[in-house]
């Protein structure tokens, strides 16, 4: 992987971990192909504080947005590349969407082929109040206390290439090629980012999708988790990032991190 060091601003590295400070919307940051795996949360334009990110567009803007960096990632991307995309399955600030059937919608149009949805049950609604309606038909609200890893691909759905090296266990592949995975959220407090996701989302990403000493991209790095995982998982990785604060917080998570068992 060879950055185009014009246009980004900062690089961190350690052990088999690159972390940019850059902006995944320029489609020259890179010149190869290089990604077997991309893991990634993008905003969900609900209104979150980032600092760097404005989470409020319009929603047509929004998509805009979001083509064009799915559309960098395909390019960034190896013939045999999977991408696993964690996105809401809908949304109803500024307006009811089916942000999951519009988002798998875009990567298609840029190039990805569809090939299956992973349900994420988090369990984060237990103090909900907005009912709409209460205990009438007039206008209820559903909540679905759900989120979506959209699994797509490149070229070939069967992986070749790599070093053909698994480490995943018999029943970690029997309990994560369920469609439902279950396990908790991550704690903004205690990683110190708006809207972190936990270690589990990439570990089984990354565990199912790809081959120990794979190439990891995150174009949303955030807090660094999947870059983390990647590297305690004997994959490399590299991680985009538009905001300083957020670049130190992955820096030093990953300093802190990251094991010693893949130098």
């Amino acid at each position: 992987m060879t950055p185009t060091h014009s246009i980004y601003n900062k690089e961190f590295a350690h052990k088999n971990v690159s972390l940019l400070l850059a902006n995944c919307l320029k489609n020259d940051l890179f010149h190869e192909e290089f990604a077997d795996l991309i893991v990634t949360s993008p905003p969900y334009n609900v209104g979150i504080a980032y600092n760097s990110n404005n989470d409020e567009l319009c929603y047509d803007d929004y998509l805009a947005f979001s083509k064009k960096w799915m559309a960098n990632c395909y390019t960034w991307s190896k013939q045999q590349a999977r991408l696993c995309l964690n996105i809401p399955l809908d949304k109803n600030k500024g307006g009811n969407r089916a942000v999951g059937a519009d988002l798998t919608r875009i990567a298609q149009e840029v190039g990805w082929k569809y090939k299956s949805t992973i349900i994420w049950n988090e369990g984060n609604i237990s103090r909900r109040t907005a009912w709409g309606s209460w205990k009438s038909a007039s206008a209820p609200v559903v909540i679905a206390p759900v989120e979506l890893i959209v699994v797509l691909y490149k070229g070939e759905w069967k992986k070749t290439n790599g070093s053909r090296i698994s480490d995943i266990t018999a029943d970690e592949f029997k309990e994560w090629t369920q469609g439902v995975w279950c396990f908790n959220g991550e704690s903004k407090k205690r990683v110190g980012h708006p809207a972190p996701f936990p270690k589990e989302l990439p570990y089984r990403c990354i565990k199912l999708f790809s081959y120990v000493g794979d190439v990891v991209l995150d174009p949303f790095a955030g807090s660094g988790t999947t870059l983390i995982v990647a590297q305690n998982t004997k994959r490399r990785s590299i991680g985009i990032e538009i905001d300083t604060n957020y670049f130190e917080l992955a820096k030093q998570r990953i300093l802190e991190e990251t094991g010693s068992l893949f130098p």
